[in-house]
């Protein structure tokens, strides 16, 4: 059976290269489980592995962002969609987050929205130059 994620983000997802260790808490696995982090916003990721996880429980991970600094973070799993391959598609939101680590992220997005503002008003500015030098 495979499920299909709905789209119920409250805040735009970004796309980070980076992976994280996860640990269970509920006491049945302390098994450090690798995963590849599909995007990340201030207050949640989403994410890929060959584990099974549970919905509703809640994990310890280490994230590694951009500038190579590691968020300590606790993420609770709340929407899993199971992949071809033995794979599974999370989403899950962070749980108690330090507001420091959530404006970093939240700095991120901002500086992400103003380079691709600044890329498309460069390709504008272009192709309105051409439009008037063709007449």
């Amino acid at each position: 059976m495979v499920f299909r994620m709905e789209d119920r983000r409250k805040s735009r997802r970004m796309e980070l290269e980076s992976k994280l260790i996860i640990k269970g808490l509920n006491g049945s696995s302390d098994e450090e489980v690798a995963i590849e982090v599909a995007d990340v916003s201030r207050t949640g990721i989403g994410f890929t592995c060959e584990c099974q996880l549970d919905i509703g429980s809640v994990y310890e991970a280490y994230l590694t962002i951009w500038m190579k600094e590691h968020l300590h973070i606790f993420l609770e799993v709340i929407r899993m969609e199971a992949l071809e391959g033995g794979r599974y598609n999370y989403g899950a939101i962070f749980i108690g987050m330090p507001v420091m680590d959530s404006k970093r992220i939240e700095v991120y997005d901002t500086m992400d929205r103003m380079e691709n503002s600044d890329t498309t008003n460069s390709t504008d500015n272009v192709n309105d130059s051409d439009s008037a030098n063709n007449m």
